[in-house]
Protein backbone atom coordinates (compact mmCIF):
# COMPACT_ATOMS: atom_id res chain seq x y z
CA UNK A 1 0.00 0.00 0.00
CA UNK A 2 1.02 3.55 -0.93
CA UNK A 3 0.57 6.67 0.82
CA UNK A 4 -1.53 7.78 -1.22
CA UNK A 5 -3.94 5.22 -1.02
CA UNK A 6 -7.12 6.13 0.98
CA UNK A 7 -8.68 2.37 1.84
CA UNK A 8 -9.24 2.81 5.59
CA UNK A 9 -8.19 6.42 5.77
CA UNK A 10 -10.76 9.09 7.62
CA UNK A 11 -10.85 12.76 7.30
CA UNK A 12 -8.95 14.61 9.57
CA UNK A 13 -10.57 16.57 12.49
CA UNK A 14 -10.65 19.91 12.46
CA UNK A 15 -9.08 20.77 16.26
CA UNK A 16 -7.82 24.18 15.53
CA UNK A 17 -10.67 25.85 13.86
CA UNK A 18 -8.05 25.61 10.35
CA UNK A 19 -10.25 23.43 8.27
CA UNK A 20 -13.80 24.48 8.59
CA UNK A 21 -16.60 23.16 6.09
CA UNK A 22 -18.09 25.56 3.48
CA UNK A 23 -21.83 25.90 3.72
CA UNK A 24 -23.71 25.03 0.32
CA UNK A 25 -24.29 28.68 0.02
CA UNK A 26 -20.39 29.72 0.38
CA UNK A 27 -19.82 26.98 -2.18
CA UNK A 28 -22.75 28.32 -4.65
CA UNK A 29 -21.15 31.99 -4.25
CA UNK A 30 -17.46 30.48 -5.27
CA UNK A 31 -18.65 28.31 -7.76
CA UNK A 32 -20.20 31.58 -9.42
CA UNK A 33 -16.61 32.34 -9.99
CA UNK A 34 -14.89 29.07 -11.20
CA UNK A 35 -15.50 25.42 -12.85
CA UNK A 36 -16.27 22.21 -11.67
CA UNK A 37 -14.19 19.36 -12.72
CA UNK A 38 -13.54 15.83 -11.36
CA UNK A 39 -10.44 14.76 -10.39
CA UNK A 40 -8.71 11.18 -11.43
CA UNK A 41 -7.33 9.33 -8.29
CA UNK A 42 -3.61 10.23 -7.52
CA UNK A 43 -3.97 13.18 -9.26
CA UNK A 44 -1.89 15.97 -8.11
CA UNK A 45 -3.32 19.13 -7.44
CA UNK A 46 -1.21 21.28 -5.38
CA UNK A 47 2.55 20.55 -6.04
CA UNK A 48 5.42 20.71 -3.20
CA UNK A 49 7.44 23.80 -4.16
CA UNK A 50 5.15 24.85 -6.92
CA UNK A 51 3.00 28.29 -6.90
CA UNK A 52 -0.66 27.81 -7.19
CA UNK A 53 -2.70 29.94 -8.88
CA UNK A 54 -6.00 28.28 -7.91
CA UNK A 55 -8.06 27.82 -5.23
CA UNK A 56 -9.81 24.23 -4.29
CA UNK A 57 -12.57 23.19 -3.26
CA UNK A 58 -13.72 19.34 -2.62
CA UNK A 59 -17.21 18.62 -3.90
CA UNK A 60 -17.09 14.96 -3.41
CA UNK A 61 -14.36 12.60 -2.27
CA UNK A 62 -11.36 13.00 -0.98
CA UNK A 63 -7.88 14.68 -0.70
CA UNK A 64 -4.78 13.87 1.31
CA UNK A 65 -1.82 16.28 2.28
CA UNK A 66 1.42 14.85 1.85
CA UNK A 67 4.85 16.46 2.34
CA UNK A 68 7.70 14.81 0.86
CA UNK A 69 5.36 13.44 -2.11
CA UNK A 70 7.69 11.22 -4.15
CA UNK A 71 10.74 11.21 -1.49
CA UNK A 72 11.70 7.79 0.47
CA UNK A 73 10.05 9.13 3.30
CA UNK A 74 6.39 10.84 1.94
CA UNK A 75 4.52 12.08 4.83
CA UNK A 76 1.17 12.25 5.24
CA UNK A 77 -0.01 15.73 7.21
CA UNK A 78 -3.99 14.98 6.76
CA UNK A 79 -6.98 14.08 4.87
CA UNK A 80 -9.79 16.46 3.52
CA UNK A 81 -13.26 15.47 2.69
CA UNK A 82 -16.39 17.00 1.19
CA UNK A 83 -17.29 20.22 1.39
CA UNK A 84 -13.44 21.92 2.74
CA UNK A 85 -11.06 23.79 0.95
CA UNK A 86 -7.24 23.48 -0.30
CA UNK A 87 -4.19 26.14 0.16
CA UNK A 88 -2.65 28.28 2.77
CA UNK A 89 -1.03 31.84 3.38
CA UNK A 90 1.64 30.97 0.75
CA UNK A 91 -1.67 30.76 -1.57
CA UNK A 92 -2.45 34.79 -1.03
CA UNK A 93 0.92 35.99 -0.79
CA UNK A 94 1.97 34.05 -4.09
CA UNK A 95 4.71 31.88 -2.91
CA UNK A 96 5.23 28.03 -3.72
CA UNK A 97 3.71 25.41 -1.91
CA UNK A 98 5.16 23.83 0.78
CA UNK A 99 3.12 20.23 0.68
CA UNK A 100 1.45 18.53 -2.26
CA UNK A 101 -2.32 17.54 -2.37
CA UNK A 102 -3.19 14.56 -4.36
CA UNK A 103 -7.10 13.60 -5.16
CA UNK A 104 -8.99 10.27 -3.94
CA UNK A 105 -11.24 8.10 -5.42
CA UNK A 106 -14.55 9.62 -6.96
CA UNK A 107 -13.17 13.07 -6.33
CA UNK A 108 -14.93 16.03 -7.53
CA UNK A 109 -13.55 19.84 -7.19
CA UNK A 110 -14.13 23.33 -7.72
CA UNK A 111 -11.20 25.40 -8.62
CA UNK A 112 -11.18 29.18 -8.54
CA UNK A 113 -8.62 31.38 -9.88
CA UNK A 114 -6.83 32.93 -7.17
CA UNK A 115 -7.83 36.40 -8.75
CA UNK A 116 -11.33 35.13 -8.73
CA UNK A 117 -10.79 34.64 -5.19
CA UNK A 118 -9.67 38.38 -3.98
CA UNK A 119 -12.00 39.88 -5.82
CA UNK A 120 -14.58 37.40 -3.69
CA UNK A 121 -12.93 37.98 -0.60
CA UNK A 122 -14.01 42.20 -0.99
CA UNK A 123 -17.09 40.96 -1.75
CA UNK A 124 -18.22 38.61 0.92
CA UNK A 125 -16.54 39.29 3.90
CA UNK A 126 -18.00 36.11 5.98
CA UNK A 127 -16.89 34.30 3.91
CA UNK A 128 -13.50 35.92 3.68
CA UNK A 129 -12.89 36.01 6.54
CA UNK A 130 -13.33 32.49 7.10
CA UNK A 131 -10.71 31.24 4.36
CA UNK A 132 -8.07 33.97 5.59
CA UNK A 133 -8.34 32.72 9.18
CA UNK A 134 -8.10 29.36 8.14
CA UNK A 135 -4.87 30.40 5.79
CA UNK A 136 -3.37 32.14 9.10
CA UNK A 137 -3.89 28.45 11.25
CA UNK A 138 -2.63 26.52 8.17
CA UNK A 139 0.50 28.52 7.88
CA UNK A 140 0.98 27.93 11.87
CA UNK A 141 0.44 24.30 11.57
CA UNK A 142 2.78 23.96 8.85
CA UNK A 143 5.84 25.37 11.12
CA UNK A 144 4.83 23.70 14.24
CA UNK A 145 5.23 20.38 11.89
CA UNK A 146 8.35 21.18 10.18
CA UNK A 147 6.93 21.23 6.99
CA UNK A 148 8.69 22.70 4.30
CA UNK A 149 12.56 23.11 3.56
CA UNK A 150 15.37 22.01 6.13
CA UNK A 151 18.30 24.35 7.04
CA UNK A 152 21.33 22.34 8.81
CA UNK A 153 23.82 24.06 10.68
CA UNK A 154 25.64 24.17 14.10
CA UNK A 155 23.95 26.42 16.80
CA UNK A 156 27.21 28.14 17.17
CA UNK A 157 27.48 29.21 13.35
CA UNK A 158 26.40 32.98 13.14
CA UNK A 159 24.86 32.39 9.46
CA UNK A 160 23.08 29.56 10.50
CA UNK A 161 21.11 31.72 13.16
CA UNK A 162 20.69 34.68 10.25
CA UNK A 163 19.02 32.01 7.98
CA UNK A 164 17.47 30.57 10.77
CA UNK A 165 15.78 34.30 11.68
CA UNK A 166 14.97 34.79 8.02
CA UNK A 167 12.94 31.97 7.70
CA UNK A 168 11.47 32.94 10.58
CA UNK A 169 10.68 36.49 10.39
CA UNK A 170 8.59 35.70 7.17
CA UNK A 171 7.08 33.22 8.97
CA UNK A 172 8.22 30.02 6.55
CA UNK A 173 7.86 26.70 7.14
CA UNK A 174 11.32 24.56 7.60
CA UNK A 175 12.55 21.98 9.94
CA UNK A 176 15.99 23.13 11.34
CA UNK A 177 18.59 20.37 11.95
CA UNK A 178 21.49 21.42 14.56
CA UNK A 179 24.70 19.56 13.59
CA UNK A 180 25.81 19.92 17.77
CA UNK A 181 22.66 17.21 18.70
CA UNK A 182 21.38 15.58 15.61
CA UNK A 183 23.64 12.17 15.51
CA UNK A 184 22.51 11.67 11.88
CA UNK A 185 22.83 15.22 10.48
CA UNK A 186 26.59 14.08 9.29
CA UNK A 187 25.66 11.26 7.72
CA UNK A 188 22.33 13.23 5.86
CA UNK A 189 25.32 15.54 4.88
CA UNK A 190 27.88 13.00 3.39
CA UNK A 191 24.59 11.54 1.25
CA UNK A 192 24.87 14.11 -0.51
CA UNK A 193 28.49 14.74 -0.83
CA UNK A 194 28.69 17.80 2.19
CA UNK A 195 30.50 17.78 4.99
CA UNK A 196 29.50 19.94 8.03
CA UNK A 197 32.74 22.25 6.77
CA UNK A 198 29.98 22.90 4.10
CA UNK A 199 27.20 23.73 6.29
CA UNK A 200 24.60 25.62 6.79
CA UNK A 201 23.22 24.36 4.30
CA UNK A 202 19.45 24.43 2.78
CA UNK A 203 17.46 21.13 1.10
CA UNK A 204 14.66 21.66 -0.97
CA UNK A 205 13.12 19.49 -2.99
CA UNK A 206 14.33 17.82 -5.45
CA UNK A 207 17.66 17.09 -3.33
CA UNK A 208 18.30 21.10 -4.11
CA UNK A 209 20.94 22.28 -2.03
CA UNK A 210 21.81 25.72 -1.02
CA UNK A 211 25.42 26.30 0.34
CA UNK A 212 25.13 29.00 3.21
CA UNK A 213 22.74 31.33 0.72
CA UNK A 214 22.15 34.97 1.59
CA UNK A 215 19.06 35.73 2.63
CA UNK A 216 18.13 36.89 -0.98
CA UNK A 217 19.33 33.79 -2.61
CA UNK A 218 17.29 32.07 -0.14
CA UNK A 219 14.35 34.13 -0.76
CA UNK A 220 14.43 33.85 -4.41
CA UNK A 221 14.53 30.09 -3.86
CA UNK A 222 11.43 29.65 -2.25
CA UNK A 223 9.75 32.06 -4.42
CA UNK A 224 9.54 35.47 -1.92
CA UNK A 225 9.27 38.76 -4.20
CA UNK A 226 12.12 40.46 -4.75
CA UNK A 227 12.48 44.14 -6.50
CA UNK A 228 11.71 44.03 -10.52
CA UNK A 229 13.26 47.40 -11.63
CA UNK A 230 10.76 48.36 -14.64
CA UNK A 231 12.47 51.88 -15.19
CA UNK A 232 9.08 53.44 -14.34
CA UNK A 233 8.19 56.37 -12.24
CA UNK A 234 6.36 55.41 -8.56
CA UNK A 235 3.92 57.62 -7.03
CA UNK A 236 4.91 56.52 -3.71
CA UNK A 237 7.68 54.55 -2.43
CA UNK A 238 7.42 52.96 1.18
CA UNK A 239 10.98 51.99 2.79
CA UNK A 240 10.40 49.71 5.26
CA UNK A 241 7.74 47.00 5.54
CA UNK A 242 6.95 47.19 9.58
CA UNK A 243 3.09 48.48 10.36
CA UNK A 244 3.75 52.39 9.49
CA UNK A 245 5.04 51.24 6.43
CA UNK A 246 2.45 48.42 5.95
CA UNK A 247 0.11 51.66 6.39
CA UNK A 248 1.34 53.79 4.03
CA UNK A 249 1.29 50.65 1.00
CA UNK A 250 -2.68 49.97 1.97
CA UNK A 251 -3.46 53.43 1.82
CA UNK A 252 -1.31 55.11 -1.08
CA UNK A 253 -2.51 51.49 -3.47
CA UNK A 254 -5.90 51.98 -2.14
CA UNK A 255 -5.96 55.96 -3.21
CA UNK A 256 -5.11 54.55 -6.72
CA UNK A 257 -1.02 55.01 -6.35
CA UNK A 258 1.76 53.17 -7.89
CA UNK A 259 3.08 52.02 -5.00
CA UNK A 260 6.35 50.22 -3.57
CA UNK A 261 7.20 49.03 -0.73
CA UNK A 262 10.24 46.84 0.32
CA UNK A 263 12.37 45.49 3.42
CA UNK A 264 15.85 44.60 4.48
CA UNK A 265 14.15 41.38 6.27
CA UNK A 266 10.52 40.85 6.05
CA UNK A 267 6.98 42.65 6.71
CA UNK A 268 6.17 43.59 10.27
CA UNK A 269 9.29 44.80 11.28
CA UNK A 270 9.82 44.92 15.32
CA UNK A 271 5.82 43.82 16.04
CA UNK A 272 6.42 40.91 14.08
CA UNK A 273 8.26 39.61 16.61
CA UNK A 274 5.43 40.06 19.17
CA UNK A 275 3.56 37.01 20.09
CA UNK A 276 0.93 38.66 20.99
CA UNK A 277 -0.18 42.04 21.16
CA UNK A 278 -3.21 42.87 23.59
CA UNK A 279 -3.70 46.80 23.21
CA UNK A 280 -3.96 47.05 19.54
CA UNK A 281 -7.63 48.56 18.42
CA UNK A 282 -10.31 46.67 17.61
CA UNK A 283 -8.68 43.23 18.68
CA UNK A 284 -9.85 42.33 21.66
CA UNK A 285 -8.82 38.69 22.11
CA UNK A 286 -5.50 40.01 20.97
CA UNK A 287 -3.58 39.18 18.03
CA UNK A 288 -0.27 38.51 17.21
CA UNK A 289 2.41 40.57 15.43
CA UNK A 290 3.23 38.04 12.61
CA UNK A 291 -0.84 37.76 11.67
CA UNK A 292 -1.27 41.78 11.83
CA UNK A 293 2.06 41.83 9.20
CA UNK A 294 0.51 38.86 7.14
CA UNK A 295 -3.29 40.45 6.92
CA UNK A 296 -1.94 43.97 6.36
CA UNK A 297 0.89 42.28 3.45
CA UNK A 298 -2.09 40.82 2.11
CA UNK A 299 -4.58 44.19 2.14
CA UNK A 300 -1.76 45.75 0.49
CA UNK A 301 -0.85 43.52 -2.32
CA UNK A 302 -4.96 43.29 -2.95
CA UNK A 303 -5.21 47.18 -3.56
CA UNK A 304 -2.27 46.79 -6.24
CA UNK A 305 1.11 47.21 -4.14
CA UNK A 306 4.09 45.48 -4.87
CA UNK A 307 5.86 44.22 -1.53
CA UNK A 308 9.11 43.32 -2.18
CA UNK A 309 11.75 41.62 0.28
CA UNK A 310 14.81 40.99 0.88
CA UNK A 311 15.92 44.56 -0.34
CA UNK A 312 18.22 46.67 1.85
CA UNK A 313 18.21 50.98 1.25
CA UNK A 314 22.12 52.04 0.88
CA UNK A 315 21.00 55.64 -0.30
CA UNK A 316 18.12 58.54 -1.39
CA UNK A 317 19.13 60.65 -3.98
CA UNK A 318 16.86 63.71 -4.87
CA UNK A 319 16.65 64.16 -8.48
CA UNK A 320 14.32 67.30 -9.10
CA UNK A 321 10.87 66.55 -7.84
CA UNK A 322 11.65 62.69 -8.13
CA UNK A 323 13.10 60.49 -5.34
CA UNK A 324 15.82 58.16 -6.53
CA UNK A 325 16.35 54.97 -3.93
CA UNK A 326 19.17 52.38 -4.62
CA UNK A 327 18.92 49.05 -2.98
CA UNK A 328 21.08 46.79 -1.98
CA UNK A 329 19.94 43.15 -3.45
CA UNK A 330 22.29 40.53 -3.39
CA UNK A 331 24.87 42.86 -3.58
CA UNK A 332 23.89 44.28 -6.91
CA UNK A 333 22.78 48.08 -7.00
CA UNK A 334 19.39 48.38 -8.08
CA UNK A 335 17.85 51.85 -8.34
CA UNK A 336 13.61 53.01 -7.94
CA UNK A 337 12.70 56.54 -8.30
CA UNK A 338 9.15 57.85 -7.17
CA UNK A 339 7.39 60.95 -6.90
CA UNK A 340 6.90 61.03 -3.22
CA UNK A 341 8.83 58.54 -0.66
CA UNK A 342 7.52 57.14 3.07
CA UNK A 343 10.72 56.46 5.29
CA UNK A 344 9.29 53.58 7.90
CA UNK A 345 12.66 51.81 8.23
CA UNK A 346 12.21 51.95 11.97
CA UNK A 347 14.45 51.52 14.92
CA UNK A 348 16.21 48.20 15.97
CA UNK A 349 16.96 47.42 19.65
CA UNK A 350 20.14 47.80 21.01
CA UNK A 351 22.79 45.48 22.09
CA UNK A 352 23.60 45.05 25.26
CA UNK A 353 27.55 45.49 26.01
CA UNK A 354 28.41 43.22 28.75
CA UNK A 355 31.22 41.20 29.86
CA UNK A 356 30.88 37.21 28.55
CA UNK A 357 27.91 38.13 26.10
CA UNK A 358 29.72 38.70 22.75
CA UNK A 359 30.74 34.55 23.54
CA UNK A 360 27.68 33.40 23.94
CA UNK A 361 25.68 36.13 21.23
CA UNK A 362 25.48 33.38 18.25
CA UNK A 363 23.52 31.04 19.86
CA UNK A 364 21.99 31.98 23.23
CA UNK A 365 21.27 36.01 23.21
CA UNK A 366 18.54 36.86 21.10
CA UNK A 367 16.56 40.27 20.32
CA UNK A 368 13.30 38.93 19.28
CA UNK A 369 11.04 36.18 20.67
CA UNK A 370 9.38 34.19 17.98
CA UNK A 371 8.34 30.40 17.80
CA UNK A 372 11.87 29.81 16.46
CA UNK A 373 13.40 30.84 19.62
CA UNK A 374 10.90 29.56 22.20
CA UNK A 375 11.62 26.25 20.58
CA UNK A 376 14.75 26.28 22.41
CA UNK A 377 13.41 27.12 25.85
CA UNK A 378 11.35 24.56 26.28
CA UNK A 379 13.64 22.26 28.90
CA UNK A 380 15.89 25.50 29.95
CA UNK A 381 15.39 28.90 32.46
CA UNK A 382 15.57 32.15 30.59
CA UNK A 383 16.10 35.98 31.14
CA UNK A 384 14.70 39.13 29.50
CA UNK A 385 16.63 42.22 29.90
CA UNK A 386 14.22 45.46 29.50
CA UNK A 387 11.33 47.48 31.48
CA UNK A 388 9.24 48.21 28.34
CA UNK A 389 6.01 46.05 26.90
CA UNK A 390 8.40 44.41 24.28
CA UNK A 391 10.09 43.05 27.15
CA UNK A 392 7.34 42.59 29.36
CA UNK A 393 5.17 40.30 26.54
CA UNK A 394 8.39 38.42 25.76
CA UNK A 395 8.26 37.08 29.33
CA UNK A 396 5.46 36.24 29.22
CA UNK A 397 5.20 34.24 26.05
CA UNK A 398 8.45 32.63 26.82
CA UNK A 399 6.93 31.68 30.45
CA UNK A 400 4.27 29.29 28.30
CA UNK A 401 7.43 27.15 27.35
CA UNK A 402 10.24 27.39 29.59
CA UNK A 403 10.20 26.41 33.03
CA UNK A 404 11.51 29.47 34.59
CA UNK A 405 11.77 33.14 33.16
CA UNK A 406 13.66 35.77 34.85
CA UNK A 407 12.39 39.60 33.82
CA UNK A 408 15.41 41.94 34.42
CA UNK A 409 14.81 45.91 34.62
CA UNK A 410 16.44 48.92 35.38
CA UNK A 411 13.72 50.44 36.25
CA UNK A 412 12.71 50.58 40.12
CA UNK A 413 8.68 49.61 38.99
CA UNK A 414 7.48 48.55 35.86
CA UNK A 415 4.47 50.89 35.47
CA UNK A 416 7.19 53.57 34.60
CA UNK A 417 7.53 51.94 31.21
CA UNK A 418 4.99 49.04 30.82
CA UNK A 419 1.39 48.77 30.63
CA UNK A 420 -0.60 47.81 33.46
CA UNK A 421 -2.34 44.70 31.99
CA UNK A 422 1.55 43.74 31.01
CA UNK A 423 1.96 44.35 34.81
CA UNK A 424 -0.84 42.41 36.09
CA UNK A 425 0.00 39.71 34.06
CA UNK A 426 3.82 38.95 35.22
CA UNK A 427 2.54 39.58 38.62
CA UNK A 428 0.08 36.65 38.17
CA UNK A 429 2.71 34.70 36.31
CA UNK A 430 4.15 31.66 38.21
CA UNK A 431 6.73 30.93 35.77
CA UNK A 432 7.98 34.56 35.92
CA UNK A 433 10.71 36.12 38.43
CA UNK A 434 10.31 39.87 38.39
CA UNK A 435 13.66 41.88 39.56
CA UNK A 436 13.42 45.48 39.03
CA UNK A 437 16.60 47.96 39.75
CA UNK A 438 18.72 45.55 38.15
CA UNK A 439 21.37 45.65 36.01
CA UNK A 440 23.56 42.99 34.27
CA UNK A 441 27.18 42.69 34.95
CA UNK A 442 28.30 39.99 33.20
CA UNK A 443 27.70 36.29 31.57
CA UNK A 444 28.70 32.92 32.63
CA UNK A 445 29.35 29.61 30.71
CA UNK A 446 31.63 26.96 29.21
CA UNK A 447 30.75 26.38 25.32
CA UNK A 448 27.42 28.07 26.24
CA UNK A 449 25.71 30.24 28.01
CA UNK A 450 24.90 28.89 32.06
CA UNK A 451 24.43 32.26 34.43
CA UNK A 452 23.92 36.13 34.64
CA UNK A 453 25.28 37.97 37.13
CA UNK A 454 23.12 40.35 38.37
CA UNK A 455 23.62 43.51 40.86
CA UNK A 456 20.78 45.24 42.57
CA UNK A 457 21.32 49.10 41.99
CA UNK A 458 19.97 49.75 45.40
CA UNK A 459 22.04 47.72 47.48
CA UNK A 460 24.92 46.55 45.33
CA UNK A 461 24.51 42.99 46.08
CA UNK A 462 25.11 40.66 43.37
CA UNK A 463 23.04 37.50 42.60
CA UNK A 464 23.85 34.24 39.64
CA UNK A 465 21.40 33.51 37.75
CA UNK A 466 20.85 30.19 35.96
CA UNK A 467 19.87 30.33 32.30
CA UNK A 468 20.62 28.85 29.01
CA UNK A 469 19.21 32.23 27.00
CA UNK A 470 19.20 35.87 26.94
CA UNK A 471 16.77 37.89 25.63
CA UNK A 472 17.72 41.72 25.23
CA UNK A 473 14.74 44.44 24.82
CA UNK A 474 16.63 47.65 25.80
CA UNK A 475 15.85 51.03 23.99
CA UNK A 476 16.18 51.43 20.34
CA UNK A 477 18.67 52.55 17.17
CA UNK A 478 16.95 53.91 14.17
CA UNK A 479 17.83 52.37 10.94
CA UNK A 480 18.92 56.21 9.61
CA UNK A 481 22.48 55.78 8.24
CA UNK A 482 21.51 55.34 4.98
CA UNK A 483 19.80 58.68 5.05
CA UNK A 484 23.07 60.67 4.53
CA UNK A 485 22.47 64.73 5.20
CA UNK A 486 19.34 64.19 2.40
CA UNK A 487 17.11 65.22 5.50
CA UNK A 488 17.56 66.23 9.43
CA UNK A 489 17.84 63.74 12.12
CA UNK A 490 18.07 64.70 15.74
CA UNK A 491 21.45 63.58 18.01
CA UNK A 492 20.18 60.06 18.33
CA UNK A 493 19.47 59.77 14.74
CA UNK A 494 16.08 59.96 14.48
CA UNK A 495 14.19 61.79 11.43
CA UNK A 496 12.97 65.14 12.40
CA UNK A 497 9.59 66.20 10.87
CA UNK A 498 7.13 69.38 10.34
CA UNK A 499 8.26 72.19 12.50
CA UNK A 500 11.45 70.47 13.84
CA UNK A 501 13.02 70.11 10.60
CA UNK A 502 12.33 73.47 9.31
CA UNK A 503 15.03 74.83 11.97
CA UNK A 504 16.81 71.74 12.08
CA UNK A 505 20.98 72.44 11.31
CA UNK A 506 21.27 69.16 8.87
CA UNK A 507 19.93 67.99 6.13
CA UNK A 508 18.00 69.73 3.08
CA UNK A 509 15.81 72.41 3.93
CA UNK A 510 15.30 74.15 0.80
CA UNK A 511 11.26 74.28 0.57
CA UNK A 512 8.99 75.39 -1.57
CA UNK A 513 8.23 79.10 -1.27
CA UNK A 514 4.95 79.54 0.65
CA UNK A 515 4.45 75.86 2.09
CA UNK A 516 6.00 74.73 5.73
CA UNK A 517 6.13 71.04 5.42
CA UNK A 518 3.50 68.98 6.97
CA UNK A 519 3.61 66.92 10.07
CA UNK A 520 5.11 64.29 8.75
CA UNK A 521 7.04 65.77 6.16
CA UNK A 522 10.93 65.76 6.52
CA UNK A 523 13.47 68.31 5.41
CA UNK A 524 13.41 67.80 2.29
CA UNK A 525 9.67 67.71 0.33
CA UNK A 526 7.93 64.99 -0.67
CA UNK A 527 9.70 62.59 1.78
CA UNK A 528 8.17 61.71 5.22
CA UNK A 529 8.47 59.77 8.04
CA UNK A 530 6.44 57.73 9.95
CA UNK A 531 6.85 55.20 12.59
CA UNK A 532 9.52 54.57 15.34
CA UNK A 533 12.17 55.88 12.54
CA UNK A 534 10.13 59.52 12.93
CA UNK A 535 11.76 61.48 16.22
CA UNK A 536 8.91 62.20 18.91
CA UNK A 537 7.12 58.92 17.32
CA UNK A 538 4.79 57.39 20.56
CA UNK A 539 6.32 53.59 20.40
CA UNK A 540 3.02 51.65 19.60
CA UNK A 541 1.63 49.58 16.97
CA UNK A 542 -1.14 51.76 16.66
CA UNK A 543 0.45 54.78 16.25
CA UNK A 544 2.75 53.35 13.60
CA UNK A 545 -0.18 52.36 11.55
CA UNK A 546 -1.74 55.92 12.28
CA UNK A 547 1.48 57.68 11.42
CA UNK A 548 1.78 55.64 7.84
CA UNK A 549 -1.59 56.47 6.92
CA UNK A 550 -1.62 60.21 7.81
CA UNK A 551 1.41 60.43 5.44
CA UNK A 552 -0.62 59.33 2.58
CA UNK A 553 -2.55 62.25 3.06
CA UNK A 554 -0.51 64.18 3.44
CA UNK A 555 1.82 63.30 0.20
CA UNK A 556 -1.55 63.81 -1.99
CA UNK A 557 -0.59 67.79 -1.02
CA UNK A 558 3.02 67.84 -2.33
CA UNK A 559 1.61 65.39 -5.62
CA UNK A 560 -0.92 67.97 -6.30
CA UNK A 561 0.81 70.69 -5.83
CA UNK A 562 4.01 69.65 -7.86
CA UNK A 563 1.14 68.40 -10.67
CA UNK A 564 1.80 64.41 -10.25
CA UNK A 565 -1.31 63.78 -8.42
CA UNK A 566 -2.87 60.29 -9.18
CA UNK A 567 -5.43 60.37 -11.49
Amino acid sequence: MTITDTAGVTESPDSYGAYPRLSTAQIETLATRGDRQDAAPGEVLIREGEPSDRFVVILRGSVQVITGYGSDEPQRLLVHGTGRFLGELGLLAGQPSFYTAVAGEGTEILIVPVEQLAELLQCDARLGDLIVRAFFIRREILIGLDAGFRIIGSRYSPDTRRLREFAARNRLPHRYVDLEEDTDAEEALRALGLTPEDTPVVIWRDGKVLRNPSNARLAQAIGLTTPRPDGGVRDLLVIGAGPAGLAAAVYGAADGLTTTAFDATATGGQAATSSRIENYLGFPAGISGAELAERAAIQARRFGAEINLPAEAVSLVPDGELQAASLNLDGQQVEIVSRTVVVATGARYRELDVPGISEFAAASVCYAATFMEARQCARHPVAVVGGGNSAGQAAVFLAEVAPRVYLLAREHDLRQKMSRYLVDRISRHPRIVVRTHTRLQRAEGNGGLEALVTEDLHSGEQESIPVHMLFVFIGARPHTDWLGDIVALDADGFVLTGTDAVSAPRGDRSRRPGRPPHRLETSRPGVFAAGDVRHGATRRVGSAVGDGAAAVQMLHDHLQRTGSAAR
